[in-house]
Protein backbone atom coordinates (compact mmCIF):
# COMPACT_ATOMS: atom_id res chain seq x y z
CA UNK A 1 0.00 0.00 0.00
CA UNK A 2 0.49 7.69 -0.51
CA UNK A 3 0.54 18.30 -3.28
CA UNK A 4 1.92 20.55 -6.23
CA UNK A 5 3.58 22.30 -3.38
CA UNK A 6 5.76 25.33 -3.72
CA UNK A 7 7.67 25.22 -0.12
CA UNK A 8 8.57 28.20 1.57
CA UNK A 9 12.21 28.42 -0.11
CA UNK A 10 13.60 26.98 -3.33
CA UNK A 11 15.80 23.92 -2.47
CA UNK A 12 19.35 23.89 -3.66
CA UNK A 13 20.67 21.50 -7.08
CA UNK A 14 20.96 18.32 -6.35
CA UNK A 15 24.56 18.40 -6.53
CA UNK A 16 24.76 21.14 -3.25
CA UNK A 17 22.14 19.41 -0.33
CA UNK A 18 21.08 16.09 0.67
CA UNK A 19 17.26 14.98 1.16
CA UNK A 20 15.74 17.41 3.73
CA UNK A 21 15.97 16.35 7.57
CA UNK A 22 12.26 15.76 6.94
CA UNK A 23 11.64 13.43 5.20
CA UNK A 24 13.59 10.94 7.53
CA UNK A 25 11.16 11.99 10.23
CA UNK A 26 8.16 11.13 7.26
CA UNK A 27 9.66 7.83 6.67
CA UNK A 28 9.91 6.78 10.18
CA UNK A 29 6.28 8.24 11.12
CA UNK A 30 4.96 6.53 7.71
CA UNK A 31 6.79 3.25 8.25
CA UNK A 32 5.35 2.43 11.84
CA UNK A 33 1.42 3.92 10.68
CA UNK A 34 2.14 0.92 8.15
CA UNK A 35 2.94 -1.37 10.40
CA UNK A 36 -0.16 -1.17 12.45
CA UNK A 37 -2.00 -0.91 8.88
CA UNK A 38 -0.71 -3.53 7.32
CA UNK A 39 -0.74 -5.58 10.78
CA UNK A 40 -4.30 -5.24 11.04
CA UNK A 41 -5.26 -5.67 7.25
CA UNK A 42 -3.18 -9.27 7.43
CA UNK A 43 -5.57 -10.59 10.26
CA UNK A 44 -9.03 -8.93 9.84
CA UNK A 45 -10.21 -11.41 7.45
CA UNK A 46 -8.79 -14.09 8.96
CA UNK A 47 -10.30 -13.27 12.11
CA UNK A 48 -13.55 -12.39 10.84
CA UNK A 49 -13.81 -16.23 9.69
CA UNK A 50 -12.08 -18.49 12.42
CA UNK A 51 -12.50 -16.41 15.56
CA UNK A 52 -15.49 -14.15 15.12
CA UNK A 53 -17.98 -16.88 12.89
CA UNK A 54 -18.34 -14.31 9.76
CA UNK A 55 -19.24 -16.37 6.86
CA UNK A 56 -16.68 -15.87 3.87
CA UNK A 57 -18.76 -13.74 2.20
CA UNK A 58 -19.83 -11.47 5.17
CA UNK A 59 -15.80 -11.32 6.06
CA UNK A 60 -15.13 -9.92 3.12
CA UNK A 61 -18.14 -7.25 3.11
CA UNK A 62 -16.96 -6.18 6.21
CA UNK A 63 -13.42 -5.77 4.50
CA UNK A 64 -14.39 -3.98 1.59
CA UNK A 65 -16.25 -1.64 3.82
CA UNK A 66 -13.50 -0.82 6.10
CA UNK A 67 -10.91 -0.69 3.53
CA UNK A 68 -13.07 1.61 1.01
CA UNK A 69 -13.92 4.08 4.33
CA UNK A 70 -9.93 3.93 5.06
CA UNK A 71 -9.13 5.76 1.42
CA UNK A 72 -12.21 7.63 1.37
CA UNK A 73 -12.29 9.61 4.45
CA UNK A 74 -8.94 11.30 3.37
CA UNK A 75 -11.04 13.23 1.03
CA UNK A 76 -12.35 15.18 3.61
CA UNK A 77 -9.32 15.17 5.87
CA UNK A 78 -7.18 16.70 3.18
CA UNK A 79 -10.16 19.01 2.85
CA UNK A 80 -9.94 20.30 6.44
CA UNK A 81 -6.25 20.62 6.41
CA UNK A 82 -6.27 22.75 3.38
CA UNK A 83 -8.68 25.22 5.05
CA UNK A 84 -8.20 25.16 8.67
CA UNK A 85 -5.89 22.68 10.45
CA UNK A 86 -2.77 22.49 8.16
CA UNK A 87 -0.62 18.99 7.35
CA UNK A 88 0.95 18.94 10.45
CA UNK A 89 -2.26 19.31 13.26
CA UNK A 90 -4.08 17.08 10.94
CA UNK A 91 -1.05 14.71 10.91
CA UNK A 92 -1.18 14.70 14.73
CA UNK A 93 -4.84 14.04 14.98
CA UNK A 94 -5.04 11.04 12.51
CA UNK A 95 -2.22 9.36 14.82
CA UNK A 96 -3.45 9.97 17.86
CA UNK A 97 -6.62 8.34 16.52
CA UNK A 98 -5.93 5.63 15.21
CA UNK A 99 -3.97 4.61 17.95
CA UNK A 100 -7.02 4.49 20.31
CA UNK A 101 -8.18 2.12 17.03
CA UNK A 102 -5.74 -0.57 16.86
CA UNK A 103 -6.43 -0.57 20.87
CA UNK A 104 -9.75 -0.95 20.81
CA UNK A 105 -9.22 -4.02 18.06
CA UNK A 106 -7.76 -6.11 21.03
CA UNK A 107 -11.43 -5.98 22.78
CA UNK A 108 -13.56 -8.43 20.56
CA UNK A 109 -16.81 -6.49 21.67
CA UNK A 110 -15.01 -2.71 20.51
CA UNK A 111 -14.61 -4.23 17.16
CA UNK A 112 -16.49 -1.81 15.02
CA UNK A 113 -15.49 1.28 17.00
CA UNK A 114 -12.44 0.49 16.28
CA UNK A 115 -12.23 0.58 12.85
CA UNK A 116 -14.70 3.17 12.68
CA UNK A 117 -11.66 5.21 14.88
CA UNK A 118 -9.31 3.77 12.49
CA UNK A 119 -11.01 5.19 9.17
CA UNK A 120 -11.68 8.64 10.53
CA UNK A 121 -7.68 8.85 12.23
CA UNK A 122 -6.51 7.52 8.36
CA UNK A 123 -8.96 10.72 6.75
CA UNK A 124 -6.46 12.72 8.80
CA UNK A 125 -2.86 10.98 8.42
CA UNK A 126 -2.98 9.64 5.00
CA UNK A 127 -3.11 12.44 2.73
CA UNK A 128 -1.45 15.14 4.76
CA UNK A 129 1.70 13.34 5.52
CA UNK A 130 2.12 12.89 1.70
CA UNK A 131 1.53 16.43 0.79
CA UNK A 132 4.15 17.10 3.98
CA UNK A 133 6.39 15.45 1.82
CA UNK A 134 5.87 17.27 -1.15
CA UNK A 135 6.27 20.59 0.93
CA UNK A 136 10.02 19.78 1.71
CA UNK A 137 11.06 20.29 -1.80
CA UNK A 138 10.64 22.82 -4.91
CA UNK A 139 8.23 22.86 -7.64
CA UNK A 140 11.28 21.45 -10.08
CA UNK A 141 13.33 20.13 -7.12
CA UNK A 142 14.83 17.02 -9.08
CA UNK A 143 15.24 15.02 -5.73
CA UNK A 144 11.24 15.17 -5.66
CA UNK A 145 10.84 11.78 -7.14
CA UNK A 146 13.65 10.39 -5.16
CA UNK A 147 11.98 11.21 -1.87
CA UNK A 148 9.24 10.34 -2.84
CA UNK A 149 10.58 6.70 -3.48
CA UNK A 150 12.21 6.72 -0.27
CA UNK A 151 9.13 7.34 1.89
CA UNK A 152 7.74 4.77 0.17
CA UNK A 153 10.66 2.31 0.83
CA UNK A 154 9.49 3.30 4.52
CA UNK A 155 5.99 2.43 3.71
CA UNK A 156 6.75 -1.13 2.39
CA UNK A 157 9.47 -1.73 5.39
CA UNK A 158 6.50 -0.98 7.90
CA UNK A 159 4.92 -3.60 5.22
CA UNK A 160 7.30 -6.29 5.93
CA UNK A 161 7.74 -6.08 9.31
CA UNK A 162 3.73 -5.96 10.55
CA UNK A 163 3.01 -9.59 9.10
CA UNK A 164 6.04 -10.98 10.50
CA UNK A 165 4.93 -9.44 14.12
CA UNK A 166 1.27 -8.97 14.37
CA UNK A 167 0.39 -11.92 12.19
CA UNK A 168 2.65 -14.30 13.96
CA UNK A 169 1.22 -12.83 17.64
CA UNK A 170 -2.30 -13.31 16.19
CA UNK A 171 -2.16 -16.53 14.29
CA UNK A 172 0.44 -18.05 16.90
CA UNK A 173 -0.28 -16.58 20.52
CA UNK A 174 -3.80 -15.29 20.54
CA UNK A 175 -5.69 -12.45 18.14
CA UNK A 176 -6.16 -9.85 20.66
CA UNK A 177 -2.08 -10.01 21.06
CA UNK A 178 -1.65 -9.28 17.03
CA UNK A 179 -4.15 -5.71 17.46
CA UNK A 180 -2.54 -4.40 20.61
CA UNK A 181 1.12 -4.81 18.32
CA UNK A 182 -0.59 -2.81 16.06
CA UNK A 183 -1.75 -0.16 18.55
CA UNK A 184 2.15 0.07 19.58
CA UNK A 185 3.36 0.71 16.63
CA UNK A 186 0.93 3.65 15.86
CA UNK A 187 2.51 4.72 18.88
CA UNK A 188 6.29 4.38 17.71
CA UNK A 189 4.97 6.31 14.80
CA UNK A 190 3.21 9.15 16.64
CA UNK A 191 6.33 9.47 19.10
CA UNK A 192 8.62 9.35 16.06
CA UNK A 193 6.36 12.59 14.52
CA UNK A 194 6.45 14.97 17.81
CA UNK A 195 10.37 14.53 18.15
CA UNK A 196 10.94 15.31 14.79
CA UNK A 197 8.91 18.58 14.92
CA UNK A 198 11.72 21.14 14.53
CA UNK A 199 12.89 19.61 11.23
CA UNK A 200 9.85 21.10 9.30
CA UNK A 201 10.10 24.43 9.82
CA UNK A 202 7.07 26.78 8.72
CA UNK A 203 5.42 23.89 6.48
CA UNK A 204 2.77 22.40 7.24
CA UNK A 205 1.12 24.96 9.90
CA UNK A 206 -2.41 25.92 9.89
CA UNK A 207 -2.75 28.38 6.85
CA UNK A 208 -1.95 31.71 7.24
CA UNK A 209 0.46 31.17 10.00
CA UNK A 210 3.94 32.46 9.09
CA UNK A 211 5.27 32.34 12.59
CA UNK A 212 6.78 30.58 15.00
CA UNK A 213 7.97 27.61 13.18
CA UNK A 214 6.16 25.23 15.75
CA UNK A 215 2.80 24.56 17.33
CA UNK A 216 1.71 26.88 20.05
CA UNK A 217 -0.09 25.63 23.14
CA UNK A 218 -3.54 26.26 21.49
CA UNK A 219 -2.65 24.17 18.57
CA UNK A 220 -1.77 20.93 21.06
CA UNK A 221 -5.07 22.08 23.13
CA UNK A 222 -6.71 21.53 19.48
CA UNK A 223 -5.20 18.00 18.55
CA UNK A 224 -6.48 16.85 22.34
CA UNK A 225 -9.99 18.27 21.75
CA UNK A 226 -10.38 16.83 18.12
CA UNK A 227 -8.88 13.74 19.15
CA UNK A 228 -10.82 12.89 21.95
CA UNK A 229 -14.04 13.89 20.05
CA UNK A 230 -13.61 11.46 17.31
CA UNK A 231 -14.39 8.47 20.09
CA UNK A 232 -17.56 10.76 20.42
CA UNK A 233 -18.46 11.07 16.66
CA UNK A 234 -17.75 7.45 15.67
CA UNK A 235 -20.35 6.42 18.14
CA UNK A 236 -22.50 8.76 17.53
CA UNK A 237 -22.42 7.83 13.72
CA UNK A 238 -22.79 3.83 15.48
CA UNK A 239 -25.62 4.82 16.72
CA UNK A 240 -27.41 6.19 13.66
CA UNK A 241 -26.06 3.81 11.49
CA UNK A 242 -29.56 1.55 10.97
CA UNK A 243 -31.94 4.23 10.27
CA UNK A 244 -28.65 5.92 7.61
CA UNK A 245 -28.47 2.55 6.28
CA UNK A 246 -32.30 2.14 5.51
CA UNK A 247 -32.31 5.68 4.22
CA UNK A 248 -29.42 4.45 1.71
CA UNK A 249 -30.55 1.48 0.64
CA UNK A 250 -33.95 3.48 -0.65
CA UNK A 251 -32.25 6.18 -2.41
CA UNK A 252 -32.61 5.48 -6.86
CA UNK A 253 -29.20 4.09 -8.00
CA UNK A 254 -28.83 6.97 -10.10
CA UNK A 255 -28.45 9.40 -7.67
CA UNK A 256 -25.98 6.84 -5.87
CA UNK A 257 -23.82 7.01 -8.77
CA UNK A 258 -24.30 10.74 -9.45
CA UNK A 259 -23.35 11.89 -5.73
CA UNK A 260 -18.97 11.23 -6.95
CA UNK A 261 -19.96 12.47 -10.45
CA UNK A 262 -21.27 15.62 -8.82
CA UNK A 263 -18.48 15.61 -6.43
CA UNK A 264 -15.15 15.38 -9.22
CA UNK A 265 -17.83 17.83 -11.03
CA UNK A 266 -17.34 20.42 -8.15
CA UNK A 267 -13.77 20.29 -7.70
CA UNK A 268 -13.70 20.80 -11.68
CA UNK A 269 -15.57 23.63 -11.60
CA UNK A 270 -13.15 24.73 -8.40
CA UNK A 271 -10.55 24.37 -9.87
CA UNK A 272 -11.68 25.98 -13.44
CA UNK A 273 -13.10 29.08 -11.17
CA UNK A 274 -10.02 30.08 -9.34
CA UNK A 275 -6.89 29.02 -11.84
CA UNK A 276 -8.74 29.22 -15.27
CA UNK A 277 -7.90 26.49 -18.41
CA UNK A 278 -4.52 25.56 -17.00
CA UNK A 279 -5.66 24.27 -13.32
CA UNK A 280 -8.95 22.90 -14.71
CA UNK A 281 -6.67 20.51 -16.99
CA UNK A 282 -4.17 20.16 -14.47
CA UNK A 283 -7.22 19.31 -11.93
CA UNK A 284 -8.75 16.89 -14.67
CA UNK A 285 -5.79 14.62 -15.32
CA UNK A 286 -5.67 13.76 -12.06
CA UNK A 287 -8.65 12.53 -11.59
CA UNK A 288 -8.60 10.71 -14.84
CA UNK A 289 -5.49 8.88 -13.44
CA UNK A 290 -7.55 8.23 -10.30
CA UNK A 291 -10.29 6.46 -12.65
CA UNK A 292 -7.81 3.91 -14.03
CA UNK A 293 -6.18 4.03 -10.44
CA UNK A 294 -9.44 2.32 -9.30
CA UNK A 295 -9.05 -0.76 -11.51
CA UNK A 296 -5.60 -1.22 -10.67
CA UNK A 297 -6.19 -1.17 -6.66
CA UNK A 298 -9.48 -3.32 -7.56
CA UNK A 299 -6.88 -6.18 -8.11
CA UNK A 300 -4.07 -5.56 -6.10
CA UNK A 301 -6.14 -5.55 -3.06
CA UNK A 302 -7.30 -9.05 -3.33
CA UNK A 303 -4.35 -9.21 -0.99
CA UNK A 304 -5.69 -8.53 1.78
CA UNK A 305 -8.73 -10.31 0.94
CA UNK A 306 -9.79 -13.14 -1.56
CA UNK A 307 -6.16 -13.78 -2.13
CA UNK A 308 -5.42 -14.32 1.79
CA UNK A 309 -8.37 -16.78 2.24
CA UNK A 310 -6.29 -18.43 -1.07
CA UNK A 311 -3.36 -18.85 0.91
CA UNK A 312 -5.24 -19.95 4.04
CA UNK A 313 -7.77 -23.09 2.11
CA UNK A 314 -5.74 -23.83 -0.74
CA UNK A 315 -2.17 -23.30 -0.36
CA UNK A 316 0.04 -26.18 0.54
CA UNK A 317 1.74 -24.10 3.67
CA UNK A 318 3.93 -27.10 5.16
CA UNK A 319 7.63 -26.80 4.69
CA UNK A 320 9.71 -29.57 6.25
CA UNK A 321 6.58 -30.39 9.31
CA UNK A 322 6.54 -26.21 10.05
CA UNK A 323 3.60 -24.54 8.91
CA UNK A 324 4.24 -21.13 7.10
CA UNK A 325 1.25 -19.17 8.87
CA UNK A 326 -0.82 -17.29 6.65
CA UNK A 327 -0.30 -13.64 6.94
CA UNK A 328 3.27 -14.77 6.35
CA UNK A 329 2.57 -14.35 2.88
CA UNK A 330 1.26 -10.20 3.04
CA UNK A 331 5.27 -10.00 3.71
CA UNK A 332 6.31 -11.20 0.19
CA UNK A 333 4.82 -7.71 -1.40
CA UNK A 334 7.05 -5.70 0.90
CA UNK A 335 10.44 -7.61 0.21
CA UNK A 336 9.58 -7.49 -3.18
CA UNK A 337 9.69 -3.73 -3.39
CA UNK A 338 12.79 -3.39 -0.59
CA UNK A 339 14.80 -5.68 -2.84
CA UNK A 340 13.15 -4.20 -6.88
CA UNK A 341 12.51 -0.82 -5.67
CA UNK A 342 16.37 0.23 -6.18
CA UNK A 343 17.04 -1.28 -9.40
CA UNK A 344 13.15 -0.22 -10.91
CA UNK A 345 14.19 3.47 -9.52
CA UNK A 346 17.69 3.33 -11.11
CA UNK A 347 15.93 2.32 -14.59
CA UNK A 348 13.42 4.50 -14.73
CA UNK A 349 16.25 7.51 -13.19
CA UNK A 350 18.31 5.95 -16.85
CA UNK A 351 15.36 5.85 -18.62
CA UNK A 352 13.92 9.65 -17.85
CA UNK A 353 17.38 11.22 -18.96
CA UNK A 354 17.15 9.71 -22.43
CA UNK A 355 15.38 10.52 -25.36
CA UNK A 356 12.73 7.36 -24.88
CA UNK A 357 11.39 8.75 -21.61
CA UNK A 358 7.83 7.39 -20.19
CA UNK A 359 5.51 10.34 -18.88
CA UNK A 360 3.55 9.37 -15.48
CA UNK A 361 0.67 8.03 -17.12
CA UNK A 362 2.71 5.63 -19.03
CA UNK A 363 4.31 4.28 -16.68
CA UNK A 364 1.10 3.56 -14.82
CA UNK A 365 -0.09 2.22 -18.36
CA UNK A 366 2.59 -0.26 -18.10
CA UNK A 367 1.92 -1.09 -14.18
CA UNK A 368 -1.47 -2.16 -15.05
CA UNK A 369 -0.76 -4.63 -17.98
CA UNK A 370 1.70 -6.38 -15.29
CA UNK A 371 -1.08 -6.67 -12.87
CA UNK A 372 -3.01 -8.74 -15.07
CA UNK A 373 -0.29 -10.61 -16.12
CA UNK A 374 0.15 -11.42 -12.74
CA UNK A 375 -3.87 -13.16 -12.23
CA UNK A 376 -2.83 -14.93 -15.68
CA UNK A 377 -0.51 -16.97 -13.23
CA UNK A 378 -3.63 -17.02 -10.22
CA UNK A 379 -5.88 -17.88 -12.96
CA UNK A 380 -3.78 -21.17 -13.44
CA UNK A 381 -3.32 -21.41 -9.92
CA UNK A 382 -7.47 -21.78 -9.01
CA UNK A 383 -7.12 -24.03 -12.18
CA UNK A 384 -4.98 -26.42 -10.63
CA UNK A 385 -6.56 -26.20 -6.89
CA UNK A 386 -9.93 -27.12 -8.15
CA UNK A 387 -8.37 -30.09 -9.88
CA UNK A 388 -6.12 -30.76 -6.98
CA UNK A 389 -7.39 -29.32 -3.87
CA UNK A 390 -4.16 -27.42 -2.95
CA UNK A 391 -0.73 -25.77 -5.03
CA UNK A 392 2.74 -25.53 -3.64
CA UNK A 393 3.50 -21.82 -1.95
CA UNK A 394 5.58 -20.42 -4.81
CA UNK A 395 1.99 -20.21 -7.46
CA UNK A 396 1.33 -17.43 -4.74
CA UNK A 397 4.47 -15.76 -4.11
CA UNK A 398 5.25 -15.63 -7.97
CA UNK A 399 1.41 -13.51 -8.16
CA UNK A 400 2.59 -11.26 -5.17
CA UNK A 401 6.37 -10.51 -7.02
CA UNK A 402 4.70 -9.53 -10.32
CA UNK A 403 2.38 -7.63 -8.79
CA UNK A 404 5.00 -5.86 -6.68
CA UNK A 405 6.75 -5.11 -10.49
CA UNK A 406 3.43 -3.02 -11.18
CA UNK A 407 2.16 -1.81 -8.30
CA UNK A 408 6.11 0.20 -8.73
CA UNK A 409 5.04 1.33 -11.95
CA UNK A 410 2.04 3.17 -10.13
CA UNK A 411 2.19 3.99 -6.68
CA UNK A 412 5.35 6.09 -6.03
CA UNK A 413 4.57 7.22 -9.57
CA UNK A 414 1.31 8.18 -8.34
CA UNK A 415 2.16 9.87 -5.62
CA UNK A 416 4.67 11.78 -7.08
CA UNK A 417 1.96 12.85 -10.01
CA UNK A 418 -0.08 14.17 -7.56
CA UNK A 419 2.43 16.43 -6.14
CA UNK A 420 3.57 18.03 -9.20
CA UNK A 421 0.66 18.21 -11.07
CA UNK A 422 -2.09 19.75 -8.94
CA UNK A 423 -2.35 23.63 -7.96
CA UNK A 424 -0.63 24.41 -4.95
CA UNK A 425 -3.53 25.60 -2.80
CA UNK A 426 -5.71 22.23 -3.70
CA UNK A 427 -2.85 20.04 -2.40
CA UNK A 428 -4.71 18.66 0.18
CA UNK A 429 -7.89 17.83 -1.02
CA UNK A 430 -6.74 16.57 -4.28
CA UNK A 431 -4.28 14.32 -2.40
CA UNK A 432 -7.24 13.27 -1.11
CA UNK A 433 -9.26 12.89 -3.67
CA UNK A 434 -6.30 10.60 -5.50
CA UNK A 435 -6.06 7.90 -2.18
CA UNK A 436 -10.58 8.55 -2.38
CA UNK A 437 -9.66 6.63 -5.45
CA UNK A 438 -8.24 3.54 -3.27
CA UNK A 439 -11.12 4.22 -1.34
CA UNK A 440 -13.36 2.76 -4.26
CA UNK A 441 -10.82 0.06 -5.23
CA UNK A 442 -10.45 -1.54 -2.05
CA UNK A 443 -14.45 -1.26 -1.80
CA UNK A 444 -14.57 -2.78 -5.10
CA UNK A 445 -11.80 -5.78 -4.41
CA UNK A 446 -13.88 -6.97 -1.60
CA UNK A 447 -17.19 -7.33 -3.27
CA UNK A 448 -15.92 -7.93 -6.29
CA UNK A 449 -16.38 -11.48 -6.07
CA UNK A 450 -19.95 -11.86 -4.48
CA UNK A 451 -21.01 -8.98 -7.44
CA UNK A 452 -19.56 -11.81 -10.25
CA UNK A 453 -21.75 -14.93 -8.41
CA UNK A 454 -24.07 -16.39 -10.87
CA UNK A 455 -22.31 -14.74 -13.83
CA UNK A 456 -19.81 -17.87 -15.01
CA UNK A 457 -16.88 -15.76 -14.94
CA UNK A 458 -14.31 -16.52 -12.69
CA UNK A 459 -12.91 -14.19 -10.31
CA UNK A 460 -8.99 -14.43 -11.30
CA UNK A 461 -9.71 -14.18 -15.07
CA UNK A 462 -12.40 -11.38 -15.01
CA UNK A 463 -9.34 -9.98 -13.31
CA UNK A 464 -6.92 -10.38 -16.28
CA UNK A 465 -9.11 -8.24 -18.20
CA UNK A 466 -10.06 -5.65 -16.18
CA UNK A 467 -6.49 -4.80 -15.87
CA UNK A 468 -4.81 -5.68 -18.87
CA UNK A 469 -8.13 -3.47 -20.86
CA UNK A 470 -8.11 -0.42 -19.01
CA UNK A 471 -3.89 -0.59 -18.81
CA UNK A 472 -4.15 -0.36 -22.90
CA UNK A 473 -6.83 2.28 -23.18
CA UNK A 474 -4.49 4.49 -20.59
CA UNK A 475 -1.52 3.65 -22.82
CA UNK A 476 -3.67 5.59 -25.91
CA UNK A 477 -4.42 8.59 -23.44
CA UNK A 478 -1.22 9.32 -22.98
CA UNK A 479 -0.74 12.42 -25.61
CA UNK A 480 -3.85 13.94 -24.60
CA UNK A 481 -3.41 13.58 -20.43
CA UNK A 482 0.37 15.13 -21.09
CA UNK A 483 -0.98 17.85 -23.04
CA UNK A 484 -3.07 18.49 -20.05
CA UNK A 485 -0.26 18.13 -17.34
CA UNK A 486 1.60 21.04 -19.07
CA UNK A 487 4.90 19.22 -18.75
CA UNK A 488 4.71 18.61 -15.30
CA UNK A 489 4.63 14.67 -15.30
Amino acid sequence: MVSATVPETSAPPLAQQRHPAALWTLFRSEMWERFSYYGMRALLVLYLVKAAGYAREDALDVYAVYTGLVYLAPIAGGWIADRWLGFRKAILIGAIVMMFGHAAMAFPSLLKPALGLLIVGNGFFKPNISSLVGRQYGENDPRRDAGFTIFYMGINLGALLSPLVAGSLGEKIAWHWGFASAAVGMAFGLAQFIIGQERFGTSGLPPGREAPSHLLPRDWLHVGVLSLSAIAVVYAVLAILPVATTAWNAIPLQIKIGLPVAAVAWILFSAGRSGGTRDFELVASIVVLGLFNVFFWMGFEQAGGTMNLFADKLTDRVILGWQIPTSYFQAVNPWAILLLGPVLSAFWTRMDSSPRALTSPAKMAIGMIILGLGFVILAIAQQRADRLGMVGPLWLTAVYVVHTIGELCISPVGLSMVTKVCPPRMAGLMMGVWFGSFGVANYLAGTLESLLQGSGIPLYRFLVGSSIGPGVLLLALVPLLKRWMHGRA
